[in-house]
């Protein structure tokens, strides 16, 4: 592959006065312009992606750090977050939480990897890093944004739910169907957004009169297989129930295959709700009623102001995410369970 320095010597220049035509900045003269031009074309050569970088100071990459790619979440936001930048010319390199150590210890690598490979800013998304953690990478990389989480120190460069009024909005959605026997399957109790959804959801049903010291839960990990254990657990309990509140879409999935192979339908026996109303809730059977959170338009405003902050630009960043709920079939009035039961 052709070099900078061949270019140079078929053209009779300098390496620094190829460089200057390579990468625009700089004058030369159009005699010289004209020989370099025809050199480039002559050896075919293209400028290597740590060439361009040192002579631009910027390597057109953004790095993003979310836990892992599977599933139906993390997807659709890594697909959003390309699309903006490919619409002003960058690229995307992506770290995922592998290899050896507990969370925190991936995620603290996966955004070492990033900023070791030169990334112009950092995109994050993991619930794995204390505050703490996160502030510190701050301190050696100021282009940073944090998705899904709020920092005091550093509250511009948040993008954050209230997945407490999530969890709220999921507890008033059964109970305006009448349900009060209800089951959870929640996420990881060291998953923030996880533990403030729950939390909201049970405050509203005791809000109503419920005693959430009955409520039975059970905690697994966010993933299909997770609802399906968990509702199979939740039979095998004999708890009796009419609704099953998940904490995220995927769960709500496993969950509802498990009661399909157990001769329970939903929603005529039992109704589901689910949460992020990812793509995979409208093509459930049933479709899934889920707290709707606007991840395409909190990805959209933190990319954004990621690129108003490395590179000057004046794209626009919303601040306030409402969040609603998305009815589909899923839910139905609670059947009734008998006056002993009720």
């Amino acid at each position: 592959m052709a070099t900078i320095k061949d270019v140079a010597r078929l053209a009779n220049v300098g390496a620094a006065t190829a460089s200057r035509v390579v990468s625009g900045k700089g004058s030369v003269s159009p005699a010289t312009l004209e020989r370099v031009k025809k050199a480039i074309e002559q050896l075919d050569y293209r400028p290597s992606h740590a060439a361009r970088s040192l002579l631009s100071g910027s390597s057109k990459m953004i790095g993003v750090y979310i836990p892992a790619l599977k599933g139906t979440f993390f997807a659709p936001i890594l697909s959003a977050i390309d699309m903006v930048l490919r619409e002003v010319g960058l690229n995307t390199v992506v770290a995922f939480g592998s290899g050896a150590g507990d969370g925190r210890r991936q995620a603290i690598d996966g955004i070492e990897f990033l900023l070791a490979r030169g990334c112009d800013g950092i995109i994050v998304m993991t619930g794995a890093l204390s505050d703490e953690d996160i502030l510190a990478f701050v301190k050696k990389e100021s282009r940073m944004v944090v998705m899904n989480q709020h920092l005091n120190g550093i509250p511009d460069q948040c993008f954050a739910i209230d997945h407490r009024h999530g969890g709220v909005l999921a507890a008033r959605a059964f109970l305006e169907h009448g349900h009060r026997r209800i089951a959870i399957i929640k996420g990881p109790s060291t998953s923030p957004d996880n533990v403030e959804r729950v939390d909201g959801f049970l405050s509203e049903l005791a809000a109503n009169g419920i005693d959430v010291s009955g409520i039975w839960m059970t905690e697994r990990d966010f993933a299909i297989e997770g609802g399906l254990d968990g509702a199979r657990e939740l039979l095998a309990s004999g708890y009796k129930f009419t609704a099953l509140f998940c904490a995220n879409d995927e769960m709500a999935a496993g969950a509802i295959s498990h009661f399909h192979v157990s001769g329970i339908a939903v929603p005529r026996d039992v109704s589901v709700v689910g949460y992020d109303d990812t793509p995979l809730a409208e093509f459930l059977a049933p479709p899934l009623t889920t707290v709707h959170i606007p991840w395409r338009e909190v990805v959209i405003s933190a990319v954004n102001a990621l690129l108003n902050h490395c590179y000057q630009l004046r794209r626009p960043v919303e601040r306030r995410f409402p969040i609603s709920m998305t009815y589909r079939d899923s839910l139905a009035k609670a059947p009734d369970l008998g006056p002993a039961e009720a």
